[in-house]
Formats: structure tokens, C-alpha cells, sequence
């Protein structure tokens, strides 16, 4: 368990997510946990259901707690910062954003010299606590500020620790992945449909397809090349499906959405900078 008080500043998805993760994970007990959005009604309700405490303000917010998890949209990581900027102190508080795009020197920039930051890229699935996080330290952050972070970010799936230059790349990648597979899901279950199934039966053959291969190589030791030798026989149905997506260009149009998803990540990134 952690010994400070926690600060989610964005209760939305994301902010839930990692505040059932924390709860769930005994990294700290609800009533030393306290939420702020503008939201109160959101607030008020995860209130009553988790025992947690809500900041009038995100001023008071950092008065209460000393870890503060900055969950809010990148334009709107200024204002949340401004706020309660006078209350942070280098030496007592650190935070940690999930903005996309928004870079730890910018962070850094709108806070008191010497601030300890944590900027990570989680992505939806910490919803149902499988999520693919990646983190990176500021220039002040400390091992201990890093060891805190992959524990927080670690209760709502998988984190690694990377360089910062690869974070956007990250957010294209593994941050808009959900959508990937998501689309990718749907369109085979539109293929099972097309050729006689139920929807229902279809989207979760889809579903369960992915996540057993996802498995496959991640707890069972296998690389992609391994799965679709042993999937693949010469002259049967699976090659014959093979062939079809390469002449449609999946694999072309998945490189292009990270690349496309990476690039607006940046942008992001340079347009809170000029703020």
C-alpha cells in the first residue's frame, strides 16, 4: 500500500479505470483517495459507491493528496495545472499525466522548478484491467517516483517503462489499439454473419479469436510467424484468407493508421506546447 494520499484529477473512463484499479489493487483505501471533475454529479456518485472523497476544486485536490494523477484531455492540461500549481511542491508531490501528447517539459513547464513528473499512455482496456501502458519519467522524477508509478499503472493491466521519444508512437500504436481491434473484430464478425452465422455468435468467435492469440503469444511463448505456420496448411481455406487480406491491404492500412495516429499524437503534443 501506498503511503500518501492519491489525487484523480478526470473522472471520466480513464480516471475511473485507474481509480478501481488502485481500490482494487489495496494500493491505497478509498478514504484517502479523492477525486475532482467538473462533473460533481460523476463525483458525487462514485463517491457513494467506492468511499472515495471529492475535491471541491483541483486546488484542494493537491492540498489533500501527494500523488495526483493528471486524467483530463490534453487542451485541457494548462488549466488543470494552473489551478493548483501553487500548491505543488517538488519535494512532496508527484504527478502523473495520461494526456496524449502532452510531453513531460511541458508539464514541467507550467509547474514549480524541479517538479516530479510521470507521463503514461494507457489505453481503454484498463476498463476490464488489461490495459498496455507505457511510462516515462521527467528529468526530476526519481527511481522511487518510477517504482510508484509502474505499481498505479500496473493495477489496471501490463507497464513498461520506455524513452520518451517513443511515446507518440506508443499512442499510435498501443493507446488507439482498442479501435484497431475493435474494427477488426466487427469486420470479421460481418464476414461470419455474411457467410450464415448469428451476429451474437460471431462477434464473440471474433472476439474470443483475438484475445485466445493474444494469449497465445503472450503467455504461451509463440511469435506471429510461429501462429500462422501452425494455423496456415498448404492449399487449405486459412492461406485463401491470408491472400484476400493482403490484396484488400490490411496490413498497409494498419501500419498507416499507427503512423497517421502517431503523427496527430505529436501535433497534440506541439500545440500544448505553444499554449
Amino acid at each position: 500500500m501506498l503511503d500518501k494520499g492519491i489525487g484523480i484529477i478526470g473522472a471520466g473512463k480513464m480516471g475511473e479505470a485507474l481509480l478501481r484499479g488502485i481500490i482494487r489493487a489495496d494500493l491505497a483505501k478509498p478514504k484517502k483517495i479523492y477525486i475532482c471533475d467538473i462533473n460533481k454529479k460523476r463525483c458525487a456518485d462514485l463517491e457513494k459507491e467506492l468511499g472515495v472523497k471529492t475535491a471541491k476544486n483541483n486546488k484542494e485536490l493537491a492540498k489533500n493528496a501527494s500523488l495526483i494523477v493528471l486524467a483530463v484531455k490534453p487542451p485541457d492540461v494548462p488549466g488543470a495545472l494552473a489551478e493548483m500549481c501553487d500548491e505543488i511542491r517538488p519535494d512532496t508531490h508527484l504527478i502523473i499525466s495520461i494526456a496524449a501528447g502532452v510531453t513531460t517539459s511541458t508539464l514541467e513547464s507550467c509547474l514549480a522548478k524541479g517538479s516530479r513528473i510521470i507521463r503514461a499512455m494507457p489505453n481503454a482496456a484498463c476498463m476490464v484491467g488489461e490495459a498496455a501502458t507505457c511510462y516515462v519519467a521527467g528529468k526530476n522524477a526519481t527511481d522511487k517516483d518510477l517504482e510508484t508509478a509502474g505499481k498505479i499503472l500496473g493495477s489496471v493491466g501490463k507497464a513498461f517503462q520506455l524513452d520518451e521519444k517513443y511515446l507518440d508512437a506508443v499512442t499510435g500504436l498501443s493507446g488507439s489499439g482498442p479501435a484497431y481491434a475493435a474494427m477488426i473484430i466487427e469486420a470479421l464478425a460481418d464476414g461470419g454473419v455474411k457467410m450464415g452465422l448469428t451476429r451474437d455468435t460471431a462477434v464473440k468467435l471474433a472476439a474470443q479469436t483475438l484475445m485466445g492469440t493474444a494469449k497465445m503469444i503472450l503467455d504461451g511463448g509463440y511469435n506471429t510467424v510461429q501462429i500462422k505456420e501452425i494455423v496456415t496448411s498448404p492449399g487449405g481455406t486459412t492461406i485463401e484468407g491470408l491472400a484476400a487480406l493482403e490484396k484488400g491491404g490490411l496490413r498497409a492500412s494498419l501500419i498507416q493508421a499507427v503512423e497517421a495516429a502517431t503523427l496527430k499524437s505529436k501535433a497534440l503534443g506541439e500545440k500544448s506546447t505553444k499554449k
